[in-house]
């Protein structure tokens, strides 16, 4: 089912494309940075700018993959809901219509009758894109549509987007926060096993060019069903006899590090102390703070890091679903942190994956799709495995 793939990373760059243009068009922009006034918020609006990209991005997703594959659309899940209420009361079910005429139409309804910034947004919804990347090209795989779900976050760290820091400092390639950390997430799960299958991780603002102010962004992707495992940082034949290192960096690091003790961690800026401090001992200085739960991961698929350890509930199915189908392929994966750290290594069962088709027995609203016991993100279980020894010796420590 590579045609789902390819699909996912076309849309994935249109969806990139929207994120982009709300922080390069001024119309857009204008509205962008209304957002940052806490209590000027523009109440006219019937909702505010930065949820309409969300949601424009989620529908935009929604109706390119159901136009392609009937019966899709109706399985894609993220967390935005479509429906606004304006001041006056009136309901307005966002969509992406048949036309640009008609998407500008509807969009001035939510923007007030903005109209520069409605026709500037339907042409970036509107707008045709094309992705080709030879190492899916050289794959044909087919997978029952009828037995996927896919999970979207269309726009992971919302804050950074909106703050739009273009001049952070990266340390040791990792950005602690900034437009670099801004990730948008694509997720294909089994629904009735719940395991990962595909993800697309595009990261819509990774350099920019100085004279134009434009950025550029790049594109993550990977497969795993049954036999098959590829994704896009493999090194190709082709990817081998060009100036792409990015391959061969994450080959290296990650077999260097088998057979090292020092390892490295990314974790949030808002990390309980106890978990720190265990890191600390454990990985020394390589211990290094991201925003951005997509970006996070994303630095372990890069190999820029071992493992992305997260001891809070705070993250979600969108969140998770897209870079663990990518370390599946990769012959890594997600683990839950509270499961690990309770597991006996040497009686206990075997360590269970996330899984992404079966809500919390109890909770509601968001909460039925968080990620309840933290998580571990990693690319090799035998580094894992070594890495959890360590950890858990330290944590031990610390209560003694």
């Amino acid at each position: 089912m590579s045609a789902i793939l390819r699909e996912l990373l076309c849309v994935s760059e249109k969806a990139a494309n929207i994120a982009r243009a709300c922080r390069q068009q001024e119309a857009l922009f204008q509205l962008l940075i209304e957002e940052k006034k806490e209590g000027e918020k523009n109440k006219k609006f019937a909702v505010d700018f930065k949820t309409l990209a969300d949601v424009l991005v989620q529908e935009v997703i929604k109706q390119n993959m159901e136009n392609k594959f009937p019966g899709l659309g109706k399985k894609i899940f993220g967390e935005e809901s479509n429906e606004f209420t304006t001041d006056l009361g009136e309901k307005i079910i966002l969509r992406l219509c048949p036309t640009e005429k008609e998407t500008v139409e509807l969009l001035s309804k939510v923007l007030n009758g903005n109209k520069l910034a409605s026709e500037a947004l339907a042409k970036v919804v509107h707008q045709d894109v094309t992705f080709t990347d030879p190492t899916l090209d050289s794959v044909e795989i087919n997978i029952p549509q009828d037995i996927l779900g896919i999970w979207v976050d269309p726009i992971d760290s919302t804050y950074q987007y909106i703050k739009g820091s273009a001049d952070v400092k990266s340390n040791q390639g990792i950005f602690p926060s900034g437009l670099q950390c801004v990730t948008i997430l694509i997720g294909v799960y089994d629904i009735q096993t719940g395991v990962p299958l595909m993800g697309v991780i595009n990261q819509p603002f990774v350099s920019q060019d100085f004279h134009t102010l434009r950025w550029k962004g790049q594109c993550y992707w990977g497969l795993s069903y049954m036999e098959t495992k590829i994704h896009s940082l493999q090194p190709s034949i082709s990817k081998r006899n060009s100036s792409d290192t990015r391959s061969q960096l994450t080959t290296n690091t990650s077999s260097e590090a088998e057979f090292s003790h020092q390892f490295s961690a990314v974790i949030s800026t808002s990390e309980k102390e106890t978990i720190k401090a265990a890191l600390s001992r454990v990985c020394g200085e390589r211990v290094f703070p991201a925003a951005g739960a997509g970006y996070k991961s994303l630095c372990v698929v890069q190999g820029l890091v071992d493992i992305y350890i997260f001891s809070e509930d705070t993250t979600f199915k969108w969140d998770s679903c897209a870079p663990h189908a990518i370390l599946r392929a990769m012959g890594g994966g997600m683990v839950d942190l509270k499961e690990c750290l309770e597991r006996n290594p040497e009686t206990g069962p075997d360590l269970l994956q996330l899984v992404y088709h079966v809500e919390n027995a109890g909770a509601t609203g968001v909460d039925r799709w968080a990620n309840r016991g933290g998580l571990i993100a990693y690319r090799s279980r035998k580094q894992l495995e070594t890495f959890l020894s360590h950890l858990m010796q330290n944590l031990a420590d610390t209560h003694t």
